[in-house]
């Protein structure tokens, strides 16, 4: 059920991804024209581009942690893949999985403050409440999908690409 769950959800926040990032591209590139070509901004540009890095990054999350692909620092890797340290990887993936789920809590709790007292963006006064629902959303689901690609899954849910960036 969780990998059909997860087989539903990845290509959703993937489409999702790259609708906003269109978006954000598209509304970039017509104020940039508007201010060359007809000295006019569009206005609250930097409202709509605000939110839109937010969803794209939060959209990324679950995507990046699911597969794998975090950044990270080989050095130790000679002596952390041991057998012997297996219970080290063990630790750091309960870890992530404790802060993500911390970050959701935080973002819930914010949420529900935003939506109590109508916090709004400064020129658009777009409701903040939604963003931070959604950022939540997007760090439980990073939570979920670390704990099961981990503990629970027989083979990787989305194939990490090789050296050369090929799937």
């Amino acid at each position: 059920m969780a990998k059909r769950f997860l087989n539903i959800i990845v290509p959703f926040l993937e489409y999702l991804l790259m609708f906003f990032l269109l978006v954000m591209v598209a509304i970039n590139f017509a104020d940039v024209m508007g201010r060359h070509l007809f000295n006019h901004p569009i206005y609250g540009i930097h409202d709509l581009t605000e939110h839109l890095m937010a969803l794209v990054v939060f959209c990324g999350l679950p995507l990046v942690t699911i597969a794998g692909m975090h950044l990270t620092i080989d050095i130790l890797d000679a002596f952390l893949d041991k057998p012997s340290m297996q219970w080290w990887r063990h630790i750091v993936i309960l870890l992530m999985v404790v802060i993500l789920l911390l970050v959701a809590w935080t973002f819930l709790q914010s949420a529900l403050e935003a939506a109590d007292i109508s916090d709004v963006s400064n020129e658009l006064r777009l409701p903040r409440g939604p963003l931070y629902l959604f950022i939540a959303i997007s760090a439980l689901l990073s939570a979920l999908g670390l704990f099961y690609q981990h503990y629970m899954a027989a083979e990787p849910l989305i194939e990490k690409p090789d050296e050369e960036g090929a799937l």
